[in-house]
């Protein structure tokens, strides 16, 4: 409810006011903002906005067209929600665009969009023209909701209102257009721009780079530097993920030195884009400083920072990292939690992957679909299929994501029956398979060997649900028919294959060969292979292997030879986390991976690194 009447004995600093106040009861509309605009300009409270309110209204001045938007003006950038300023919006007499437009602008910015979509309908209902204010703030709104009709709807009410030139407007239609993928939409009118500002061009970069067109988005940024535009931060903030996604650290480099020239460099979101830029190039060491150089961190930071342990096989940094933010206090989303499951899968930790469930469940966040496929994967990673049952059957809405995640659980512990069953489930539930279910169905197929099955799988694929299979896909379907000793056929398929085959298929065949002791097939094969990869050292140990046990010692030292030739270098060795009483130890797998020779036993050997400084 909006107050009616105000407590004197909680406005006390008002009362020096009073006097001058009742001088314009009587003639409301024509009050000045004064003596109420030292109040307005200085409150910085919902509190004091609230009491400033309750005066104005016991005042009988709340029908004063300029004193009601400045109050709604206040209440849309104080208050978190949107109700209070609504509420006094409802009540105005008299309302003119410019107040429209700051309602429209709350919504926008504080949500739920789809109120000003509903206001803007309303503008027209009543039989009031938007301004060139207006649509900016509606087609944010329909870029948040991805309501491209009527965001079109909106795109031709500013043609018949003549703001089609307007530069800002042009500017929003470029970003809601985006933002809905219609990229081409946006490129048209982004070429019609007469004037084309920094926002405009940022605009269209950062449509190009999120439908991930990132060297068209390279391309634009270049073409605005020649053109003599200087960037700002938001401008490269949108450039660097294309620099990323692309991988081209050279690039994002120069790109963090600009921003040093122009003196950008210290804000947050363009430091937490650096993060991740560096993170995934891999240069894990530069997104540590930037961390830790900067003196305000948001969510965001933490959370590109963790990514970047987790993506760089630094789980164990990750997860003392995330232990840290509970030390300070930050709160953290659901982005952090997959992030720091996915760390726990990936090194094995399942006490400290049941610790940071529990702390899901504490936070009310194990609804949340992202963070149940992860919990899955993680416990099925971790060696605990019974785990990743019970989050998979507790929870109430399962995506595709979902289903794809328990098959391939079922499929990596040799539950083939299960993953099976699961498949045929989710086919009844009508969810529809993608190319990831697909693979784990095959992968499923092929531990078991059931030849017949995964050939009515992967005919499936393109027969029932129009999808082309991978090459991920045919090498799982070479391996499965190689293992069935099906060499032949599994040759002819990689033949019939619509796309070139790459080196996982070959290899697949090849590994086959190895296993049925083909050795002629094996040699047609690793020819292709050493034409593919010709750095690749297995293929060269795995030939050099099937050579001596055919005694064909003559072929073993022209490989030895060919691999000094082509100076190949050994495999880092194998390794695995082992967690005890949260402590995580690493074991490392040191093998010879040389070429053998004659009469050469070989024995591997494993050490123990205790990493007592890991403790979580």
């Amino acid at each position: 409810m909006i107050l009616t009447s105000f407590n004197r004995a909680s406005c006390t600093k008002l009362e020096p006011i009073l006097f001058a106040v009742s001088h314009f009861r009587k003639n409301y509309h024509s009050l000045p903002l004064n003596p109420f605009n030292y109040l307005l300009n200085s409150c910085s409270s919902l509190s004091d906005l609230k009491r400033i309110h309750a005066l104005v209204l016991a005042n009988g001045s709340h029908r004063n067209l300029l004193l009601s938007t400045k109050l709604i003006t206040l209440a849309c950038s104080l208050a978190p929600k949107m109700d209070y300023a609504r509420q006094m919006f409802d009540v105005m007499p008299e309302k003119d665009v410019f107040v429209w437009n700051n309602l429209i602008r709350g919504y926008a910015n504080l949500g739920p969009c789809q109120e000003a979509l509903m206001l803007y309908r309303d503008m027209h209902r009543i039989g009031l023209l938007p301004d060139r204010y207006t649509f900016p703030f509606v087609f944010r709104s329909c870029a948040v909701l991805s309501a491209l009709r009527e965001g079109r709807e909106a795109h031709c009410n500013v043609i018949k209102n003549g703001f089609d030139l307007d530069v800002f407007v042009q500017s929003s239609l470029v970003t809601m257009y985006s933002q809905c993928g219609e990229t081409l939409s946006s490129e048209l009118v982004f070429g019609e721009m007469v004037v084309r500002n920094i926002v405009s061009w940022t605009s269209m970069i950062a449509g190009y780079v999120q439908n991930g067109l990132f060297e068209k988005g390279l391309g634009l940024f270049r073409e605005m530097i020649a053109l003599g535009t200087q960037p700002n931060a938001v401008t490269l903030v949108s450039v660097l993920p294309a620099c990323a996604g692309l991988e081209f650290f050279n690039l994002g480099s120069l790109v963090h030195g600009y921003a040093v020239k122009l003196g950008v460099d210290s804000d947050i979101s363009l430091t937490n884009t650096l993060i991740a830029l560096y993170g995934k190039c891999g240069i894990v060491d530069t997104a540590k400083c930037l961390f830790d150089q900067m003196p305000v961190r948001s969510l965001v930071s933490w959370n590109s920072m963790i990514a970047t342990y987790e993506q760089n096989n630094a789980g164990g940094n990750a997860i003392q990292l995330f232990h840290r933010m509970e030390i300070e206090n930050v709160e953290f989303d659901y982005i952090t939690m997959v992030t720091v499951i996915s760390a726990c899968a990936n090194l094995g930790a399942l006490n400290t992957g049941k610790w940071v469930h529990e702390l899901v469940r504490s936070r009310g966040l194990e609804t949340n679909v992202s963070i149940a496929n992860a919990l899955i994967d993680m416990y099925a990673k971790c060696g605990n299929i019974d785990l990743a049952r019970g989050v998979f059957n507790s929870f109430p809405r399962k995506s595709v994501v979902s289903w794809t995640s328990i098959i391939g659980a079922c499929a990596s512990h040799g539950h083939v029956d299960d993953a099976l069953k699961f498949f045929s489930k989710m086919k009844e539930e009508e969810i529809m398979p993608n190319s990831f279910t697909f693979m784990a169905v095959l992968t499923a197929c092929r531990h078991s060997g059931l030849v017949e099955e995964g050939r009515k799988h992967f005919e499936s694929m393109r027969k029932d649900y129009s999808i082309g299979p991978g090459l991920e896909h045919c090498a799982c379907m070479v391996d499965l028919l190689g293992r069935a000793g099906q060499l032949a056929e599994a040759y002819e398929f990689i033949h019939s294959m619509p796309s070139e085959p790459n080196s996982d298929v070959w290899g697949a065949l090849l590994g086959a060969c190895r296993i049925h002791g083909n050795l002629e097939l094996a040699e047609i094969i690793a020819d292709r292979l050493y034409r593919l990869e010709p750095q690749t050292v297995s293929f060269y140990v795995l030939m050099a292997n099937m050579y001596a046990e055919a005694g064909r010692w003559e072929d073993v030292a022209r490989l030895r030879k060919l691999m000094e030739e082509r100076e190949l270098k050994k495999k880092i060795p194998g390794h695995s986390f082992v967690e005890v009483n949260q402590t995580f130890h690493t074991i490392y797998q040191v093998q010879n991976h040389s070429i053998p020779k004659r009469k050469h036993i070989q024995l591997g050997h494993i050490h123990l690194k205790h990493s007592s400084s890991r403790t979580y």
